[in-house]
């Protein structure tokens, strides 16, 4: 029996299929499709929640450091406010007031990951049920234009309104604090973009 040796066409895909470490080029469906995760979620939105949490944490550090008694800048009265009321019932209200802010911000994730469809089993009573869409879209899209809106205030205006103040912190005390705090302006649009991507992807699969 004569052997016939393969034709070029089959003897390269041969030749690839069998060299270690070769990797076809990936086209631009395959490169949309890794943008999204199998369960629906745009690769964009998970960074926009992920990013929600650490717009709270600058200025949860600033209101820390001022509820430990340093007064990072403040001067007059209000210095002598927080002077008598920190370390004291002040710090209990900058340390609650800031784990509050960073704890609503953590909440962002659950329109990202499972638990904001289903909620875990360990949570007695409700635990193992399913998160009906509305349920999380609604609070969401109300907190979100709620923070919009204190976002775009200070943003023009209230921010500078309050640093008029004499005694609020000037110069570079002054910079600091707009700067822990200037992060806090993306939160609300955030929260929003985050929103909607859960929106789109619940509610279209009850359709």
């Amino acid at each position: 029996m004569s052997t016939t040796a393969p034709t070029a066409p089959v003897a390269v895909v041969a030749v690839v299929e069998a060299a270690p470490g070769t990797t076809a080029t990936p086209t631009p469906r395959a490169a949309r499709k890794r943008a999204v995760r199998p369960d629906g979620t745009p690769r964009w939105a998970e960074l926009a929640a992920r990013a929600t949490v650490w717009t709270t944490v600058p200025s949860g550090l600033w209101r820390l450091a001022l509820g430990v008694g340093i007064l990072v800048g403040f001067s007059g009265e209000l210095a002598a406010v927080f002077e008598n009321n920190t370390p004291g019932w002040g710090t209990a209200y900058l340390v609650t007031l800031s784990g509050l802010a960073e704890f609503l911000a953590f909440l962002t994730l659950g329109l990202v990951r499972p638990w904001g469809e289903v909620v875990p089993s360990w949570i007695p009573l409700i635990g193992g049920r399913t998160v009906r869409p509305l349920a999380a879209i609604v609070p969401a899209a109300i907190g979100s234009a709620v923070l919009t809106y204190i976002g775009t205030s200070a943003l023009f205006g209230g921010w500078a309104d309050q640093l008029s103040d004499p005694e609020a912190p000037q110069g570079l005390a002054a910079v600091v604090m707009t700067l822990c705090y200037l992060p806090m302006i993306a939160w609300g649009p955030l929260v929003a973009a985050v929103t909607f991507a859960y929106a789109r992807r619940t509610l279209g699969r009850r359709r």
